[in-house]
């Protein structure tokens, strides 16, 4: 997948980068339904926290997979250019 003329030390990097940010999203993720278990099993007033956190999980889903969908995008691009 590699587009010819990119050092391997780059596109490395760049995977390293996406998979950090799956990373970063999928802990946060986590770390959000477990903090509303926990108001739950606590029996905790719901309040807009609650809200938020329901929001905040889908954003941040979505902007992991736009910046995946676009870091794929440059790569078909950057294939698609050399070739011609």
């Amino acid at each position: 997948m590699r587009p010819p003329g990119t050092p391997r030390w780059i596109f490395a990097l760049q995977i390293i980068s996406v998979a950090m940010i799956w990373a970063f999203v999928l802990s946060i993720s986590t770390w959000i339904i477990n903090l509303l278990l926990l108001s739950q099993r606590l029996k905790d007033v719901p309040s807009a926290s609650v809200g938020i956190s329901i929001v905040a999980i889908p954003v941040f889903l979505t902007g992991a997979s736009v910046l995946t969908y676009v870091f794929v995008g440059l790569q078909r691009g950057a294939h698609s250019e050399d070739e011609t």
